[in-house]
């Protein structure tokens, strides 16, 4: 695909990486050369320097033959005047506009957005949140993913000696785990060399503690799923968030009604913003997160989830491995550099959360080709897990009508699970060598490489001269 970029910003040098890696042809507008220059030298793209609210930067951008517009500068109010351009002057298909404020995302604004000719809205802030409110939810879980409107759900757990599966080979789930329907998807190991390397993951393949496990199973079973692999977790009570801005507002919010949340946040002014902001039996601090003795004074000890959430990764970074070495019992940062996330992932830091990588996803969804219904990026985007609609029949398709053992699946991916069926009479299969595939399935895959994903979307596309 032909793609414009408005914006070399964080998200934005983040989705051009991503969207260079699958060979579309990428133009990236922005205003600053030198931050256009640093992203040439590093990608396979074009760049071109200008305000692109300006219809000749957009032209220079190659917005007549441009397939779709991704506006990702910083500013909303520039994002919608791009979009509503690209549509009305160079007829681009599809625009994309990443709008930060919360009037953008409640339904009722959705006539103002389709207004300004914008097809679809990306919110890092808001992705960031969902992915945070769900490790609170299971504090066991690395991430949590679900697929076919919330009726499955894809799980990545560390394991921990003490789960009844630790120990043992996949094969001997249904003794151990009777009742419970899950797909081992993937397993990533530590090797002697300290590498973190994705091991064959069949019926005898042993788990071992500290591997880095993904299982696909029924949302309704994600905890008992989770118990097959650690100890339960005490559930989250007392949370600490270490810096107010946007995420920090917006997950103090919606934690406040059923958790004990304390703010801490550097600069006054927003502190006093925060305090307007969020419910009376919220503390907000002014002070720093990384001061130990601070951190002492608020019982960081007692602390079941502390979240490094400021703009500064190096002061995520520092106060969650203090929070850590004081006793707080989990710890998550907010990590914008993808290099340091990659070095911390896995140590004292539980979790290690790029907030562009959480919108990827989102994004890679237009992207794909085919019946993708939706698109997630793993483990810092190397992997990929994505759902497709399964269309047309065994002439037309190269998946209606066939086992799942006849399927031209790249080499090291899965398919975990298929519903079928919609709504709630739809049916969970954990599918087999001998499944059929049936038209109107969606069918989950795990992909360990992106390089995969083309591959993928071709089986699934619906050829009206395939015999």
């Amino acid at each position: 695909m032909n793609i414009i970029i408005l914006g070399a910003g964080r998200v934005g040098e983040s989705v051009a990486e991503n969207l260079v890696s699958e060979k579309n042809d990428i133009t990236v507008v922005d205003t600053d050369p030198r931050r256009l220059r640093l992203l040439q030298d590093r990608l396979d793209l074009r760049g071109v320097t200008g305000n692109g609210i300006h219809p000749t930067v957009l032209e220079a951008a190659g917005a007549a033959d441009a397939d779709m517009l991704i506006a990702c500068a910083a500013l909303d109010e520039t994002n919608l005047v791009v979009c509503k351009i690209a549509r009305d002057l160079f007829n681009i298909t599809t625009t994309i506009a990443r709008l930060r404020s919360a009037e953008f995302q409640d339904a009722r604004a959705s006539d103002a957005r389709a207004s300004f000719g914008v097809d679809a809205v990306i919110c890092p802030e808001a992705s960031v949140t969902r992915y945070i409110h769900k490790l609170v939810e299971y504090p066991e879980a690395l991430q949590v993913l679900e697929f076919a409107r919330g009726r499955v759900s894809l799980i990545a757990v560390r394991a921990i000696s003490g789960g009844p599966m630790v120990g043992h080979i996949i094969s001997e789930l249904p003794q151990l785990v009777p009742g419970i329907a899950m797909r081992f998807v993937a397993i990533y190991r530590i090797d002697e060399r300290g590498i973190d390397r994705q091991i064959v993951c069949d019926g005898a393949t042993r788990i071992e503690p500290a591997d880095e496990v993904f299982v696909l199973a029924t949302t309704k079973d994600i905890r008992r799923v989770l118990d097959t692999l650690r100890r339960r977790d005490e559930p989250v009570r007392r949370v600490i968030i270490a810096g107010g801005g946007k995420v920090g507002l917006r997950l103090a919010r919606q934690l406040a009604p059923e958790y004990r949340v304390k703010v801490i946040e550097a600069n006054a002014q927003r502190c006093e913003y925060l305090a307007t902001q969020l419910p009376d039996d919220t503390l907000v601090l002014n002070a720093d997160s990384t001061d130990e003795e601070l951190l002492e004074n608020e019982n960081v000890r007692d602390t079941d989830l502390f979240l490094g959430l400021t703009s500064d990764d190096e002061d995520n970074i520092m106060a969650c491995l203090l929070a850590k070495r004081m006793g707080a019992k989990r710890v998550l940062a907010l990590i914008n550099r993808r290099a340091y996330a990659d070095l911390v992932q896995g140590t004292q830091i539980d979790i290690a959360l790029s907030p562009a990588q959480t919108v990827i996803g989102e994004l890679l969804l237009h992207v794909r080709r085919g019946q993708v219904e939706a698109v997630y990026s793993l483990r810092r985007g190397d992997a990929e897990a994505l759902e497709a609609v399964a269309h047309g029949g065994r002439k037309s398709s190269k998946v209606v009508g066939r086992r799942v053992d006849e399927l031209a699946l790249p080499a090291g991916s899965q398919i975990g699970a298929l519903v079928r069926g919609e709504g709630e009479a739809g049916q969970v299969i954990i599918p087999h060598h001998d499944t059929v595939i049936e038209s109107g399935d969606h069918v989950i895959v795990f992909l360990p490489h992106k390089r995969m994903v083309r591959e993928v979307e071709r089986l699934f596309q619906v050829d009206a001269t395939f015999f």
